[in-house]
């Protein structure tokens, strides 16, 4: 029999051979990040919306859409995921604007399924605002949103400020189209009544309960109020709204990066400008519709649209791998460091100085550019890069780093991704919110991920800030040991973040909340030796658990007993062996299912590049760990 460690150096020398192939020449990655049917969807839209349609894009982009429909007819959140209302009604009017038959099979089984499950005047906001753009509804089915709130007071308790950064974006011209309420050209006059229940003239119902608080159903009233009174409003301060919002959006544009550098937003924004009589030649016309184009991911048969771009966050990702597999004083390392660091934001004092106007730029955005919106996330795992980097150059980076993550620390000693004390909850509650996501909130996941940058370039587990944020966490412990992940697919993401950051912070691995977090992960392991998690934990299914192992979420749960000084556990030696067993010839792993999250409930993600770095990582870990024989993980990532 080969010696275990010989099988793990074969599969750390065909990942590792896999992850450099696909390094750009300057250093970065870049991995395609696919979310459902709805970007997609909405492109299509968007495209008979301006009439600018593609017939040969948008007959790729059906191809795509059709694939990914649910043997439950509609479409999904997530791969193998439940019927989605929204995701469905969308996909089903792209595939109809594309020129599907209604009588198709899939068209067929696609209308039963909106139909029985309420139809479409069931679908969420955003969903019905892209109806009312198409007349398929009234305006009334969308909650009042009048763009005179651009110009509300601080104190005012609905403000620009209280909310996230990727609200924020989305709103500012939303709200403008809200305000004029543009009709899509829809050149080929495609219409989907047969998708409601009840004719959307006749619907009484557009905003109802169960609602979630009594703050519900106050913000019920008060929109029943302002869908009365907002016409009313004087012309000339609504003019002001809007040119402050052309404002807003203008000094934010960000290139061929677009608004916030998130489709929605950018999507909006050309129909912002659209709407406001600019040609398709002005320099801001012309560079949102290019922005919103660099999201397309066009294959020889097949296209989709990307939700927005991660080249920072894949960097610094695949970076941390190659590190652990080469030394990090390899030359991949290195370019890779000397990409990132001209890419972190120095200059631009972004949205989030207004809850912190003191503290100096010196975060990184999650895309190529977005300098109004740096994120702590991105920040801390590229800072922990640098400084395990080991070269002097980086040190001002990573001081300004550490200071921007200082002073971004929330309240009550955890952190938010974009924003400083973003946790107005209340707001969650009004009908324009019935994603639930309104807010970016201090998270486990991410309070962890500052937690082990600060601890890694040398801040003592007892200076305040560190001290406040890792009460924070424990109290934030689960009964059953686990943490709930915000931004990955969950408690399995959530344990492992958590326990990266109690072990750079020095905690010793017979801590009771060490131990109760690997007791958790060591529960969850599957019979085949790997591990998995479904998005359903976001609502009520079992957490840590799935119908299959995943290679993304196998890696975590083994940084994460590894962080707990458990390498030698036998969890551990069957999940290498997992990991071992299932890794292609060409040194890459498949992961069909969504092990991120946009919005819990609302908006999965799939990153391509989670199967490749995570599973290195993970390999690489264990081997060094295994031949130096150590027990304790020397870095926060």
């Amino acid at each position: 029999m080969p010696d275990p460690l010989d099988i793990v150096d074969q599969a750390v020398d065909g990942a590792r051979g896999a992850l450099l192939r696909r390094q750009k020449p300057d250093g970065h990655w870049v991995f395609e990040l696919e979310a459902d049917a709805t970007i997609p969807a909405e492109y299509v839209l968007l495209e008979h919306f301006l009439d600018r349609i593609e017939p040969e894009l948008e007959r790729k982009i059906g191809v795509y859409l059709r694939a990914t429909q649910g043997a439950h007819g509609g479409w999904p959140l997530f791969h193998d995921g439940a019927f989605n209302m929204s995701a469905s009604v969308k996909a089903y009017f792209a595939l109809k604007l594309l020129g599907d038959d209604p009588s198709a099979p899939h068209m067929v089984r696609a209308r039963e399924a909106i139909l029985a499950a309420g139809g479409a005047e069931r679908a969420n906001v955003f969903a019905r605002a892209h109806l009312a753009l198409f007349g398929e509804v009234p305006w009334r089915a969308v909650p009042v949103m009048p763009v005179e709130l651009v110009l509300l007071p601080r104190w005012f308790p609905f403000h620009l400020d209280k909310v996230s950064y990727w609200s924020r974006t989305v709103i500012v011209p939303l709200s403008v189209l809200m305000a004029r309420k543009p009709r899509a050209r829809n050149p080929r006059r495609v219409h989907i009544p047969e998708l409601f229940c009840t004719p959307p003239d006749q619907v009484r119902d557009w905003i109802r309960g169960p609602f979630r608080s009594g703050w519900g159903r106050f913000f019920k009233g008060l929109d029943a109020v302002l869908q009365i009174a907002e016409p009313l409003f004087p012309a000339a301060l609504r003019r002001r709204a809007e040119a402050w919002a052309v404002r807003f959006v203008t000094e934010r544009l960000n290139g061929e990066d677009g608004l916030g550098a998130i489709y929605p937003a950018m999507a909006n924004t050309v129909m912002m400008f659209d709407t406001l009589g600019y040609p398709p030649d002005h320099p801001d016309a012309a560079i949102a519709w290019a922005s919103v184009r660099k999201l397309l991911v066009v294959e020889d048969d097949s296209a989709y649209c990307q939700p927005c771009l991660s080249p920072v966050w894949d960097t610094g990702l695949a970076a941390h791998a190659i590190a652990e597999a080469e030394g990090a004083a390899s030359p991949d390392v290195a370019h890779a460091c000397d990409w990132l660091r001209g890419k972190q934001v120095l200059d631009v004092v972004g949205d989030w100085a207004r809850a912190r106007p003191a503290a100096v730029p010196g975060g990184w955005a999650f895309q190529y550019e977005n300098p109004h919106y740096p994120d702590v996330d991105d920040t801390a795992v590229v800072g922990m890069l640098l400084h395990r980097q080991g070269d002097p150059a980086h040190a001002e980076s990573i001081a300004r780093a550490r200071d921007w993550i200082v002073a971004m620390q929330c309240k009550g000693g955890g952190w938010g991704a974009f924003d400083a004390d973003n946790d107005k909850m209340f707001l969650n509650h009004i009908p324009f919110a019935d994603h639930g996501a309104l807010l970016d909130p201090p998270t486990a996941d991410v309070t962890a991920r500052c937690v082990s940058f600060l601890a890694q370039i040398g801040m003592a587990p007892t200076d305040p800030v560190v001290s406040r944020a890792l009460d924070w966490l424990r109290r934030e412990q689960l009964p059953d040991g686990s943490w709930f992940g915000r931004w990955g697919t969950n408690y399995i993401y959530g344990t492992w973040s958590v326990l990266c950051a109690l072990n750079a912070a020095g905690l010793p691995a017979d801590d009771t909340a060490m131990r109760r977090a690997a007791q958790f992960l060591v529960a969850t392991q599957r019979e085949d030796g790997g591990w998995g998690e479904d998005n359903e934990t976001y609502a009520d299914a079992p957490r840590g658990r799935y119908h299959r192992s995943n290679p993304s979420q196998t890696a975590w749960a083994l940084l994460g007993l590894m962080a707990a000084g458990e390498n030698d556990h036998p969890a551990v030696a069957r999940g290498i062996a997992w990991l071992a067993a299932t890794q292609g010839a060409d040194g890459e792993w498949e992961e069909a299912p969504y092990t991120a999250v946009g919005f819990p409930r609302v908006f999965y993600l799939r990153y391509h590049g989670y199967r490749l770095f995570f599973p290195l990582l993970a390999l690489a870990r264990h081997r060094t760990l295994r031949r130096g024989n150590a027990h304790r993980v020397a870095w926060g990532f």
